[in-house]
């Protein structure tokens, strides 16, 4: 195991290089001035296409624009909300928030044209269903000497999928906030039976397919992220006083990087931090990573840019929204310098110093969340295993999803963060980088739509 945790923390360090940060927030600029601002601009009318003011039940695809929302939001609104903006206090105090936040107003653009480009060049898999995502809008949309990106995506897709940082935390909740407290000596016995119990659930839901898991998602994720909402909110109100100090300490401490621990990274403490920010920030919403346009590549629409728009209010929903929520309850109750907790742990602390019976309420929170993500990245494995060796074999992935689950509940916290943190950096490169190179594609297509909508 110690072997694997130093492996997982050189891999990861060797993909969060200059190049990487260069490519995904650099990258995310070019999306957000070539497209005039677009995901500013067009705010309101996301919202509206969300709503179903557009939904035509004939159009091309599978799921509706909620749907498909809901589905890449039951992956990203979860332990990235709770366990990632946790360890991100933990190891770099209130500043890393901010650079959370950069990371998601950058992510809005990159998510836009992603989800666009998944519109644009759907492809087919080997039985003849339409198909979005990375892998097809590379090979459509670029032609096959570009395959390389397409299949290095599906590869690191597969691995990013499993659901190992999920179930990690979840084990580590009942852990800490249910067996623990209640005298339940926690070893290899108790976690792999807390594995045999997800395994069971999961098997059920993920061989029912996307139908299945779009309407178990969209059923679960509004109800759950309304629930933290009150819970977090009720936690700001019992300690209003800290609010404006701690949302103030965010923003100066983005810049002077007073609270973290580590080495330094991009030329000093500061750049650690800012690396951090944005890593936690990527595993939070996913933007540039390529898994949100497999979920939107499926929508019912014959309009790109509107699957677009949808798509960009994802990280809006989970990063400036939930993942802030969470930093400030974990801050105005202080739990993050009186404790060595990190993870789901540390968020727990928080709202059992707030409220009674907090720590069981966030359990509840912890479970859905977990569930519900486990649901979506079965999606997006098994779309890239059926891209890289055929639609009628993507089933062998599902039993290699189901297995991971038993060596995330036995595995570190830290050595399955850092893992998952380098597979998504080499997801992010096929993704950006194809991006990019089509982005001007994209501009011409928001012209036309914004011309379609002037003559209905």
């Amino acid at each position: 195991m110690d072997v694997f945790k130093e492996f997982a923390s050189q891999f990861s360090s060797f993909a969060w290089g200059l190049p990487l940060i260069i490519l995904l927030v650099g990258g995310g600029l070019y999306l957000l001035i070539i497209s005039k601002f677009l995901p500013f601009r067009f705010f309101g009318h996301a919202i509206q296409v969300l709503r179903g003011k557009y939904d035509d039940p004939n159009d091309p695809g599978e799921i509706s624009h909620f749907k498909a929302l809901t589905t890449a939001l039951s992956s990203t609104i979860g332990m990235g909300n709770i366990a990632g903006v946790a360890l991100a206090i933990s190891v770099g105090g209130p500043g890393a928030m901010f650079w959370m936040w950069i990371s998601a107003i950058v992510g809005m653009s990159t998510k836009f044209f992603t989800s666009t480009l998944a519109i644009m060049y759907r492809g087919k898999d080997s039985k003849g269903d339409l198909q979005g995502g990375p892998m097809y809008f590379i090979t459509e949309g670029l032609g096959k000497n570009w395959k390389f990106l397409a299949v290095m995506f599906s590869f690191f897709g597969m691995l990013g999928a499993l659901p190992v940082v999920n179930v990690n935390q979840l084990k580590q909740a009942i852990n800490d906030i249910i067996l623990i407290p209640n005298g339940i000596e926690v070893n290899l016995y108790t976690n792999l039976v807390i594995a045999a119990i997800l395994v069971v659930f999961t098997s059920i839901v993920i061989l029912g397919g996307l139908k299945r898991i779009s309407t178990i998602a969209s059923k679960m994720v509004p109800s759950m992220v309304i629930l933290y909402f009150i819970l977090v909110l009720i936690i700001l109100g019992v300690n209003y006083t800290e609010v404006p100090k701690y949302f103030a300490l965010i923003f100066t401490d983005a810049f002077e990087a007073n609270f973290i621990k580590g080495d330094a990274a991009l030329g000093g403490m500061l750049g650690a931090l800012i690396l951090l920010g944005i890593k936690r920030g990527a595993f939070s919403n996913e933007a540039g990573i390529g898994t949100a346009p497999m979920a939107h590549g499926a929508a019912k629409t014959d309009e790109p840019v509107r699957e677009g728009l949808v798509a960009m209010l994802g990280p809006v929903i989970d990063t400036l929204v939930v993942c802030t929520l969470t930093a400030l309850a974990i801050l105005v109750t202080g739990v993050w310098e009186t404790t060595s907790d990190n993870g789901v742990s540390l968020t727990a602390s928080a709202f059992e110093n707030a409220m009674p019976y907090g720590q069981y309420l966030l359990m509840i929170c912890v479970c859905v969340f977990s569930i519900s993500s486990l649901f979506s990245y079965a999606y997006y494995g098994t779309k890239c295993t059926s891209f890289l060796i055929g639609a009628d074999k993507q089933h062998y992935y599902k039993y290699l999803y189901i297995l991971s689950i038993i060596l995330a509940a036995t595995t570190p916290f830290e050595a399955v963060i850092d893992f998952i943190d380098g597979i998504f950096a080499f997801m992010a490169i096929p993704t950006m980088l194809a991006t990019i190179i089509m982005a001007p594609r994209v501009v011409k297509e928001i012209k036309a739509y914004k011309k379609r909508m002037k003559n209905t």
